[in-house]
């Protein structure tokens, strides 16, 4: 089992289909990892390639295999476009501890819609010999005496 943090770079995307016909679409992206969500700003007029360059922390315990990237279209009086998911593995980011940004496939409908460029650190929670966190008692430490 794994415990951690994940940090994800989201830096930005290219290629992507424009779901607005008239303007620039305006995407944003919302990472899932688990059951823990974020979202990213909306990148407003950048259409097709967008940039981002934010950064999101997730806490990761047990069995997470992947991180899920959904691109959507910032649209005022109707919903949302869905742009594309992409969804990324996450056991060579565990063993490696970082993967600079990397572009991935986005999909929608099972075709290619473009890259996005993700990157990952991973920092492992440290644990005793016990497999237990080390605990904090406030600053007292048992003495020898």
């Amino acid at each position: 089992m794994r415990r951690g943090s994940l940090e994800v770079l989201l830096v930005g995307a290219k290629g992507l289909e424009n779901s607005d016909f008239l303007n620039n679409m305006d995407p944003y992206v919302i990472i899932t990892c688990r059951t823990q969500e974020k979202k990213s700003n909306v990148a407003s007029g950048m259409g097709s390639e967008p940039e981002w360059n934010e950064t999101f922390l997730f806490n990761v315990s047990g069995d997470v295999s992947e991180l899920s990237i959904k691109i959507l279209d910032s649209d005022t009086g109707t919903a949302d476009d869905f742009v594309g998911q992409a969804k990324i593995p996450l056991e060579a980011v565990f063993e490696e501890r970082r993967i600079p940004p990397t572009a991935y496939n986005v999909v929608k409908d099972q075709e290619f819609r473009g890259h996005i460029r993700v990157g990952l650190t991973f920092t492992p929670e440290e644990v005793n010999d016990r497999g237990r966190k080390d605990e904090s008692y406030g600053g007292w430490k048992q003495s020898s005496y």
